[in-house]
C-alpha cells in the first residue's frame, strides 16, 4: 500500500509540473498576474508529493519490503541500517528518485525566497525549473519506475554494491546532487532572462546566492567521493580521472567560473552574455554527467551501466534543454548589452582570464573523457586516455590560474594599478619562494613538482591573507577586519583553502613512498622512516561480510606508533571482495596500509605507503566549502537585500 501511494504521488507531482510548466508561462506572456501566481502554490505542491513518494520508497527500503523490485536488487534484511537508507539512492531508480526531489526542492526554494523577484521574471523562473522537472518525471516513471513490484518475493534480497556500502558514499551522492541539481535554477534564471531580454546587476544578484550554494554542495560531494575513492578501492589515490569522477569535476569548474562571471555582472553591468552562457553550460555539464554515468557508453567503478534506451531519453534531455537554450541564447544574446567599460589591467579582466582558463580547462577534461568514445564510433579503435593526459593537458591551467589569482583578486574595479598591487604582494612572493627554495634543497634529485606545487599554494594562500590584511588601511587598523562582510571573509577561506589543497595534491604525488611485498607475520619491515609489522591476521563475521583482517604494528624509532587494521571483505551474497584500508591519520602525513592475498609460503601480500601532507587536500575542500558558506550568509547576496536597494533607486521606502 505505502508503495503504491508513492507511486501515485509521483504521478501527480508529473502532472503538477506541466501545470507549473506552461500556465506561469502562458501567465507572463500575456502579464496576467492569476496565471502567473499558479507558479507558487504549484511549486510547493510539487516538492510535498515528490518528498511523499521519496519518503515512500525509504520506508520501502528500511522495513525490507522485498515486494519491491528495487528493494530485491539493492537490499538484504541483515545490511546496516545507514545502509539501508544509502540503498535507495544507491541505484538507477532511487538516485533519480532523488535527484527530482533535490530538483523540486530548489524550485520550492525559489518560490518561497523568491517573493522580491519581479512578478514575470519568478513566473517564468518557476516554469523553466518545472520543465525540467517534467521531463525527469517522464523519464523516471516510462523508463526507470522504482515502485515495480515483483509477482513472486523472494525470502531476501540480492544486497547492495558491496563498494557503496560505506559511510563516505552514504552522504556523497545526496551532496552531490545538490550541486548538480541547483545548478538547474541557474539555468532556469538565464532561460527566463533570455525570454525577457534583460540582464541587469539584480540578475546577477539574484544569481549568485544559487550559484554559490550549487558550488558549495559539489565541492562537498566530490571532496567526500575522493576521500571514498581514497580509502576505500585500495588503490591508494586520491583521484584517478575516471568518467564519473569527471563528470562531477566539470560541473564544478563552470560553476565557479559563473560564481565569478556574476560578480562582474552584480558589480559592473559586464560580461552579461558571457554570465548567461556559462549558466547554461554549467547545468548542461551537469547533464552531460547523468549522460555519462546512466547510459552505459563509458565503464566506471561506480557507473550505473544501463540498457540504451533510457540513455536515448536522457540525451533527449541534453539536447532539449542544452541544444534549446543555446539556441534562444543566440537569438537573444544582443539584448544583452553590456555597460560597465574596463581597462585591460582591472579585476573585471583578471575575473575574465578566471573564467576563461577555468572553462577551458573544463573543455580538456571533457575532450579526454568522450575521446574513447568518439574514437571508437568514428574510427573503430579502442583507446585509453588515462592519468598522464589529464595531468599534462589540465596541470598547466591551474598554475596559470593559481599565478594570476592573488593578483587579480586585489586589483581595483574598472582600472586598476599592477605596481600598486605587486608592492603589495613582495611579501608574500618572497615567502613563497623562499619555502619552495627549502623545499628543493631538502629534496635534491627528485622532481620539481614539489618545490612549484610548494610555490603555487603558498603564493595562493599568503595572497589571499595579503588581501584581506590590505582591508586595514594605511593605519592597520584591525578592528576593521571585524566589520568586514561575510562574502570578504568567504573569499579569503575559500582562496586559502584552495592553496592548501594545492600543497596537499602537491605533497602527495612528490613524495609518496610505496612497499609492496610479501610480509611474514612477525617479521618488521622499513618503509621509508617507518617499521611495520604484521602482527596477526583473523577471520572475522561482520553483519553481513567476512573479513581477513590483519593487525599491523606501526612503529618509528623504537617507538609504536599505531596498531592499524586492514581488511579484505567478502559479502557472500554479491560475491564480491572489497579493499578496506587501514590509514594512520596525522596532520604532515598518512600511513597507509592494504592487505591481500595469503601466499603458499605462509606470507601476505602487503602494500604500504607514506603519503605526505594527504590530509591537507580534503582539509583545503573543506576550507573552499567553509569560504562559499560564509559568502551565502552575506546578507547583500539574499534577494531581500537586492530588493531593498531596488526599491531605494526607484524612490519606494523599504519595510
Amino acid at each position: 500500500m505505502i508503495a503504491e501511494l508513492g507511486h501515485f504521488a509521483l504521478i501527480l507531482a508529473f502532472l503538477v509540473s506541466l501545470v507549473q510548466a506552461t500556465v506561469p508561462l502562458i501567465g507572463a506572456h500575456r502579464r496576467w498576474p492569476g496565471w502567473m501566481a499558479v507558479a507558487e502554490p504549484a511549486a510547493t505542491a510539487q516538492f510535498l508529493l515528490v518528498a511523499g513518494s521519496f519518503a515512500a520508497l525509504t520506508y520501502s527500503f528500511v522495513v525490507s519490503d522485498f515486494s519491491l523490485r528495487l528493494v530485491v536488487l539493492n537490499s538484504h534484511s541483515a545490511k546496516p541500517l545507514l545502509y539501508k537508507f544509502s540503498g535507495v539512492w544507491g541505484n538507477h531508480e532511487g538516485s533519480m528518485l532523488l535527484w527530482v526531489l533535490i530538483l523540486a526542492l530548489f524550485g520550492a526554494m525559489a518560490a518561497w525566497f523568491g517573493g522580491n523577484l519581479p512578478p514575470t521574471l519568478r513566473a517564468r523562473v518557476l516554469a523553466i525549473q518545472s520543465l525540467i522537472a517534467a521531463a525527469f518525471f517522464a523519464f523516471i516513471l516510462f523508463t526507470s519506475n522504482p515502485f515495480l513490484r515483483m509477482a513472486i518475493p523472494p525470502l531476501d534480497g540480492q544486497d547492495l554494491n558491496p563498494l557503496l556500502q560505506d559511510p563516505g558514499l552514504a552522504f556523497h551522492p545526496p551532496f552531490l546532487y545538490l550541486g548538480y541539481v541547483g545548478l538547474s535554477i541557474c539555468f532556469s534564471f538565464a532561460v527566463a532572462a533570455l525570454i525577457e531580454g534583460r540582464v541587469d546587476a539584480a540578475w546577477g544578484r539574484w544569481v549568485r546566492p544559487w550559484t554559490l550554494a550549487a558550488w558549495v554542495f559539489l565541492t562537498i560531494g566530490i571532496a567526500l567521493g575522493s576521500w571514498w575513492a581514497y580509502y576505500e578501492l585500495g588503490w591508494g589515490g586520491f583521484w584517478f580521472w575516471d568518467p564519473v569522477e569527471n563528470a562531477s569535476f566539470m560541473p564544478w569548474l563552470f560553476a565557479a567560473a559563473l560564481l565569478h562571471s556574476a560578480i562582474v555582472v552584480e558589480k559592473r553591468e559586464a560580461l552579461k552574455s558571457w554570465t548567461v552562457l556559462l549558466a547554461i553550460l554549467a547545468f548542461g555539464f551537469s547533464l552531460i554527467g547523468t549522460f555519462i554515468v546512466r547510459s552505459g557508453v563509458l565503464t566506471s567503478v561506480h557507473a550505473f551501466a544501463n540498457d540504451p534506451e533510457r540513455g536515448v531519453f536522457i540525451l533527449g534531455i541534453l539536447v532539449f534543454f542544452t541544444g534549446g537554450a543555446l539556441t534562444l541564447f543566440a537569438a537573444r544574446a544582443s539584448t544583452m548589452d553590456a555597460k560597465g567599460i574596463f581597462g585591460v589591467v582591472s579585476r573585471e579582466s583578471a575575473l575574465v582570464a578566471n573564467n576563461i582558463l577555468l572553462a577551458v580547462s573544463s573543455f580538456v577534461v571533457f575532450v579526454g573523457t568522450m575521446w574513447p568514445l568518439v574514437a571508437e564510433m568514428a574510427f573503430g579503435r579502442k583507446l585509453s586516455v588515462g592519468a598522464p593526459f589529464f595531468e599534462m593537458a589540465f596541470t598547466p591551467f591551474m598554475i596559470v590560474l593559481g599565478l594570476i589569482l592573488p593578483v587579480g583578486s586585489m586589483l581595483a574595479w574598472k582600472r586598476g594599478s599592477l605596481s600598486r598591487v605587486t608592492r603589495q604582494l613582495v611579501p608574500a612572493l618572497v615567502l613563497a619562494m623562499a619555502l619552495a627554495g627549502l623545499v628543493w634543497s631538502m629534496q635534491t634529485g627528485r622532481t620539481l613538482l614539489g618545490p612549484v606545487g610548494v610555490f603555487l599554494g603558498t603564493w595562493v594562500i599568503a595572497g589571499a591573507l595579503t588581501d584581506l590584511w590590505s582591508r586595514t588601511g594605511q593605519k592597520r587598523e584591525v578592528s576593521r577586519l571585524l566589520r568586514l562582510p561575510r562574502a570578504d571573509w568567504g573569499k579569503t577561506v575559500a582562496h586559502a583553502g584552495l592553496g592548501i589543497t594545492i600543497l596537499g595534491v602537491s605533497g602527495l604525488l612528490a613524495w609518496q613512498q610505496e612497499d609492496i611485498r610479501v610480509a611474514q607475520v612477525g617479521e618488521p619491515f622499513e618503509v621509508g622512516a617507518y617499521t611495520l609489522e604484521l602482527a596477526d591476521v583473523q577471520r572475522l563475521q561482520g553483519p553481513n561480510y567476512m573479513s581477513t583482517t590483519g593487525e599491523v604494528i606501526l612503529s618509528q624509532d623504537g617507538t609504536e606508533v599505531a596498531r592499524l587494521f586492514p581488511e579484505k571483505r567478502t559479502y557472500p551474497v554479491q560475491q564480491m571482495p572489497t579493499t578496506e584500508a587501514a590509514i594512520d591519520y596525522r596532520f604532515l602525513r598518512d600511513v597507509y596500509v592494504v592487505i591481500g592475498d595469503p601466499q603458499d609460503n605462509g606470507g601476505w601480500v602487503m602494500r604500504s605507503y607514506i603519503k605526505p601532507l594527504a590530509n591537507w587536500i580534503w582539509g583545503g575542500c573543506i576550507l573552499m566549502a567553509i569560504g562559499g558558506l560564509l559568502s551565502l550568509s552575506d546578507r547583500r547576496y539574499r534577494v531581500a537585500a537586492g530588493a531593498r536597494k531596488t526599491a531605494r533607486i526607484q524612490g519606494v521606502p523599504a519595510e
